[in-house]
């Protein structure tokens, strides 16, 4: 059995075990060096990732490599429309020999739960991820379980057959730390790819038996505090907020985002700092993590949709207006 590296004892060793992981994953999923790096980013902050990409980029294989190189348990959910809330977290039945009740745990009970096409369920179905959600605890006729820590949810869903889907209520979008875009690999990559698979380096299908554990789940909660532990200096986490703010009168925009991403910007840029390699954040790192903190949680006014205006140019165009601290 491959041995498990130690937890890390400190930021430089918690930044170097991310690197490492980041590399690991790299080499299964060709061509999506973003969407890993997005993917790391949440979990060292301790959030959840909704990823959004038409099928075939290896949205499942992002998450049996990421268990894999974790040495975390993982399940999978395909969200279907006749799916039912128990089919997530669970239910009680009746044992006929003892005359009790018990506790069958559902699919959620897991460390990193991979929740397919989220938008194929009904709003009942999908709100049964709430709780598990933000409060790493599952109830079950009345009840409550607490889950096993680190817990993430990775959920995709796609952009283009929207016939049959049910758009997720903004209570639920805005527990997503992140909204990750996994987009097509570019032409020199896809050509890796292929020949990769043609030559049976790697193999066409979700096999990722050739990565190895490089950590357990207290080198993940140790890399989460080790991010949780950098310097965060007045002006820059200034920085975050006027960001968040601008978002509330911004043109273009509907509705802005809500204090819940003013933290998620803050925590989030810890954790860039971190893999970065630094003990301190700054500005960069904001910007860094900004689109994918901000897109989920903005909506575009009627007369900028009528324009063909796109949300991340809006973003970019916030960004830019927005003026960051002298570093």
């Amino acid at each position: 059995m491959t041995d498990i590296p130690q937890t890390p004892a400190g930021p430089e060793q918690a930044a170097h075990l991310a690197r490492r992981i980041e590399q690991s994953l790299n080499r299964v999923l060709v061509g999506q060096h973003q969407v890993v790096r997005e993917v790391l980013l949440a979990l060292i902050t301790g959030g959840h990732v909704l990823i959004e990409g038409v099928p075939g980029l290896g949205k499942t294989l992002l998450v049996r490599a990421l268990s894999r190189s974790l040495a975390l348990s993982s399940a999978r959910i395909q969200f279907t429309p006749d799916l039912m809330p128990t089919d997530i977290t669970g239910h009680a039945i009746y044992d006929p020999k003892s005359e009790r009740f018990r506790i069958r745990k559902g699919p959620a009970f897991t460390q990193l739960l991979l929740a397919d096409e989220i938008n194929r369920a009904p709003a009942k179905t999908q709100a049964a991820l709430l709780e598990v959600m933000q409060e790493r605890q599952i109830t079950i006729e009345g009840s409550a379980f607490p889950l096993d820590m680190p817990f993430m949810v990775l959920a995709t869903q796609n952009p283009i057959d929207q016939e049959g889907t049910y758009p997720l209520p903004e209570a639920e979008l805005d527990r997503f730390l992140f909204k990750v875009l996994i987009d097509y690999p570019d032409a020199a990559e896809e050509t890796h790819l292929v020949r990769m698979v043609l030559d049976g380096t790697i193999a066409d299908s979700l096999d990722v038996a050739s990565l190895t554990p490089l950590t357990d789940g207290q080198g993940v909660l140790a890399m989460q505090q080790a991010a949780r532990g950098l310097s965060l200096d007045e002006a820059v986490l200034d920085y975050a907020v006027r960001l968040v703010r601008e978002t509330r009168d911004f043109p273009g925009l509907a509705r802005g985002a809500s204090p819940r991403a003013s933290i998620a910007l803050a925590r989030a840029g810890c954790a860039h700092a971190l893999i970065e390699g630094r003990d301190f954040v700054i500005p960069d790192d904001i910007k860094a993590v900004a689109r994918p903190v901000l897109r989920h949680r903005l909506c575009l006014s009627a007369d900028a949709e009528i324009e063909g205006v796109r949300m991340e140019q809006l973003l970019d165009r916030l960004l830019d207006q927005v003026p960051a601290p002298r570093q």
